[in-house]
């Protein structure tokens, strides 16, 4: 596929439409290639993507689970383009609140709970996932176009469920009446998401903030729905199921009359010496009378039905939702990641407006709860995220969830009952039992840009400003713009702080661009800008280079030593893989110590190492996992040592080891 291909986008017609600042609509957008960096897979005796219909899915892409690193317009554009358009039954999203906040996740050495270094934990302290500053009107139109991709991505059944806080949903409930008509909407649902806000009685001035919504829209008239239950009560059995038969059944009256009377056509006869319009024809009236389901008190009374308590559902689902629990440390589901939501209340969701087979689609993965839902009630998933330890999370989480779902039978019930809403019922089958990592638009892996604005920040004495969509901060009295470090400063990056500049007419300071590289190109156009300019100079400090403040950025990657060799043994050659060492120089320099303390301190090379993967036969592009080791509990440490049947003489074997702060080491050897 070119990487200019365009997409078209369809207008969206919808009333009302709010405005704001540099409101525009997509007709087009590029459709850039994926790249295919990783697979999982599980080969068992029985395959379950055989069993599903597969014909709605791209031929291009493998028949299992996707999950895509890159910026989600990307991503979006990429699946329309390539086979997608129409096919995703369901899709929800849990996108930044725009609060201002940085999101953050703690990072912890493996096997180290409980142990003290020098009086302290063995904290790794706080890593950037993303950070949430937006101006109003950016915010606005982010999600506009967002909406807008993910509109054309839905089925004509399909359905939309967007997580939101009321301090902003508002404002996106217009956007998406607007993307897919007011006559769309089905339900504003209300999520209590915590038991109380600590800043109560802390002189704050209002309620205690503990809700969420979540907007639910469909595509068309029709979507997908299946009615879900909650358990009735113990008050409400007591006060209406009042009766009971002889052999301890118990029930409650319940009325026969026909809603709304004769007027909405319901049938009109005497049953029992009563006339009135009932609910059932006379003949099934006569079939429930004669089974004992019925009831009169005494002659000239209406007749009342039998309604059994072990007949019940239970009620169904209403649209304030406080039955299901906010995470907590000891669910067992907890990944220690930033606005992670629980997985029942994804499972609700997605049981309510979708079917076994049917594709699930989230673009702001995070933690990969989504995808594990859908997982584990047998849906197949597409999921997105621009950052990389949502990426690296999201895989580990579903290795070790897929891993459960191909061993015995039992195995996955217990790990996916609470999921369904009948504790008896068997889970629906996988729909696969393997997904591949794709990259779009060449996003860089290796580092985290997040991390890196924050320690220039701090480094450079940045005040960073909240409000501001363009500008990071001011540092005395210049505006500070830090340009994306996965790439050197290019006269690209100027005109859009020129541009930024022009529509900012009293704006009179200078303008700080911090950068970690520059292109010659960019050198020249700064010449030529600030030549006899009095106001808006702009001025430069190139990390790399800068013999102030050069050296900040400095990466020492991790490494590792590992044996790889091929045995031969009485029942065939066999393959043995031996991790002797990690170093990660990042975690030394987390925890404030040179390499022999810290090789004193912690002997044990594990502590740093969050999961292994093996791949037999690397084609030195994509990394097929044959083998994963991630430890299911953080106190839990990697085996280290690996057997395996030893591929065909002259295979390349690789292994990847990724550290407890996601750098990943990849080491390939020939056998």
């Amino acid at each position: 596929m070119h990487p200019s291909q365009d997409v078209k986008i369809a207008k969206a017609k919808g009333r009302p439409m709010l405005q704001w600042v540099g409101k525009k609509p997509l007709s087009t957008v590029p459709a850039y290639p994926a790249q295919h960096i990783e697979r999982f897979q599980l080969e068992t005796a029985s395959d379950p993507v055989a069993d599903l219909n597969w014909s709605d899915w791209p031929e291009r892409y493998p028949r299992g689970g996707l999950l895509f690193h890159g910026d989600n317009k990307d991503v979006l554009a990429h699946l329309l383009a390539n086979g997608f358009r129409g096919k995703v039954k369901l899709i929800y999203i849990d996108p930044p609140f725009d609060s201002g906040a940085d999101y953050v996740r703690k990072v912890n050495l493996r096997g180290t709970a409980s142990a003290k270094l020098d009086g302290e934990d063995y904290s790794l302290g706080e890593q950037v996932q993303y950070t949430d500053i937006w101006a109003n009107d950016n915010y606005l139109q982010f999600m506009y176009e967002r909406l807008l991709l993910l509109r054309e991505l839905l089925s004509d059944a399909g359905s939309l469920y967007l997580h939101c806080d009321p301090r902003r949903g508002h404002f996106i409930q217009c956007i998406i009446d607007e993307v897919f008509g007011a006559e769309n909407y089905r339900n504003e649902l209300i999520w209590k998401r915590s038991d109380a806000h600590g800043n109560v009685g802390q002189g704050t001035e209002h309620f205690g903030p503990v809700h969420d919504k979540i907007f639910f829209y469909s595509k068309g008239d029709r979507p997908t729905w299946n009615l879900q239950y909650t358990p009735l009560n113990e008050d409400y059995v007591k006060g209406f199921y009042r009766y009971t038969e002889n052999d301890g059944r118990k029930y409650k009256l319940d009325n026969l009359l026909g809603p709304g009377g004769a007027t909405k056509g319901n049938p009109v006869y005497e049953f029992l010496g009563v006339v009135r319009a009932w609910r059932y024809s006379k003949e099934k009236m006569q079939n429930i009378y004669d089974a004992g389901r019925i009831v009169q008190t005494r002659p000239g009374t209406v007749p009342m039905l039998k309604r059994y308590l072990d007949d019940s559902k239970g009620v169904p689902v209403q649209s304030i939702w406080t039955d299901i629990s906010m995470l907590r440390g000891w669910s067992g589901e907890k990944e220690e990641y930033p606005t992670q939501k629980p997985e029942a209340l994804i499972s609700r969701l997605m049981q309510s407006s979708s079917n076994p087979g049917d594709i699930i689609l989230d673009c702001f993965i995070g933690s990969g709860t989504t995808a594990a839902v859908a997982q584990k009630l047998g849906r197949r998933w597409i999921g997105c995220d621009i950052n990389k330890g949502a990426i690296q999370t999201t895989a580990k989480r579903l290795q070790t969830i897929i891993a459960d779902q191909s061993v015995a039978e039992d195995a996955p019930k217990q790990r996916q009952g609470s999921l369904l809403p009948d504790a008896d019922k068997a889970p629906p089958k996988p729909a696969q039992l393997g997904f591949t990592v794709w990259r779009v638009n060449d996003y860089d892996l290796q580092i985290q840009h997040n991390e890196a604005v924050q320690l220039v920040v701090e480094y450079l004495g940045i005040q960073r400003i909240k409000t501001d969509a363009f500008f990071d901060g001011t540092r005395g009295n210049r505006l500070v713009k830090i340009v994306p470090f996965n790439h050197p400063l290019t006269p690209l990056d100027l005109d859009s702080v020129k541009r930024e500049l022009d529509g900012r007419p009293g704006e009179e300071r200078d303008i700080l661009v911090v950068t970690l590289g520059m292109e010659l190109t960019a050198r020249a156009w700064l010449e030529r800008h600030n030549r006899n300019r009095p106001i808006n100079r702009i001025h430069l400090i190139e990390l790399r280079t800068d013999k102030k403040y050069g050296g900040i950025i400095q990466h020492e990657p991790a490494s590792a030593e590992v044996a790889i060799q091929r045995e031969r043994t009485p029942d065939g050659d066999m393959l043995t893989v031996e991790i002797q060492d990690v170093m990660s120089p990042s975690i030394v320099a987390r925890l404030s110590l040179d390499t022999s303390l810290f090789r004193a301190q912690i002997p044990d090379w594990r502590a740093v190492v969050d999961c292994v993967l093996i791949d037999t036969a690397y084609n030195g592009e994509v990394f097929n996992v044959c083998l994963s080791d991630v430890p299911e509990r953080k106190q839990e440490f990697v085996q280290g040592r690996y057997a395996l049947p030893a591929p065909p003489a002259g295979s390349t074997v690789a292994v990847k080891i990724v550290d407890m702060m996601g750098e990943e080491i990849l080491l390939s050897r020939q056998v």
